[in-house]
């Protein structure tokens, strides 16, 4: 037993809430990732993007896979925003203001915006006009990918950026060494919050951003069939 643990008995108890924490935040951040290549996928096949997919890096810390993935969701923004500056390009006034007014019914803003691709693209698959409308009339873009990305640039700020994501193979002491440099119950107790407070933030987010791709691609999905 480490001489801390006589010290402060609780440390064997923070230590496994520290693991358990973590692989937490591991799994929140690889559902991220999926979710975040489905909604790539589904741009580059109907709307004519070419987002790169992205996958988590074993070997780099949390920070570094934190920046892959605000890298990924800022690229998708830019590519939402690069629609809507196309179809206020391409459309009268009075019709691009149609595919925001909630009143008109969504059919008509599908047929619209499939039109604005079809001149665009050369050539746009039957359900280019739905995924962009759905996108540009929801907060996903807006609201929940702003959200998501915020937290995980602090995240990556914090006293856990610096981990790696595969600490968990090293074994206990190896975590609280790259979370603490030394094995203390204020630290211990500092890390735990630290984890509890951004997770928390983290996995509601995360649960929203990918309602919202589950609804988009659900979508895609029911009109294919």
């Amino acid at each position: 037993m480490a001489l801390s643990d006589l010290l402060y008995p609780d440390n064997p108890k923070r230590r496994q809430e520290l693991i358990h924490l973590h692989q937490e935040l591991l799994d929140c951040m690889s559902t991220n990732v999926r979710a975040t290549n489905e909604l790539a996928g589904v741009l580059n096949e109907h709307l004519g993007c070419t987002i790169t997919h992205i996958q988590m890096r074993a070997s780099s810390t949390v920070k570094e896979n934190c920046d892959i993935i605000i890298q990924a969701m800022s690229e998708i923004q830019h590519q939402v925003q690069k629609i809507d500056s196309d179809m206020k390009e391409k459309l009268e006034p009075v019709l691009y203001q149609k595919l925001y007014d909630i009143k008109e019914p969504e059919l008509e803003k599908i047929a619209i915006a499939h039109k604005v691709f079809s001149i665009v693209l050369g050539e746009a698959t039957s359900t280019a006009g739905m995924v962009a409308i759905k996108l540009l009339g929801s907060n996903l873009i807006t609201l929940t990918v702003s959200k998501l990305v915020s937290l995980l640039a602090q995240i990556g700020a914090s006293v856990l950026g610096g981990i790696s994501i595969t600490i968990l193979g090293l074994g206990i002491e190896m975590i609280l060494h790259a979370i603490l440099g030394a094995v203390e119950r204020n630290q211990l107790l500092a890390a735990v919050r630290s984890y509890e407070k951004h997770l928390s933030e983290f996995k509601a987010a995360s649960e929203k951003y990918q309602r919202d791709i589950r609804e988009v691609t659900s979508l895609v999905k029911q009109h294919v069939q």
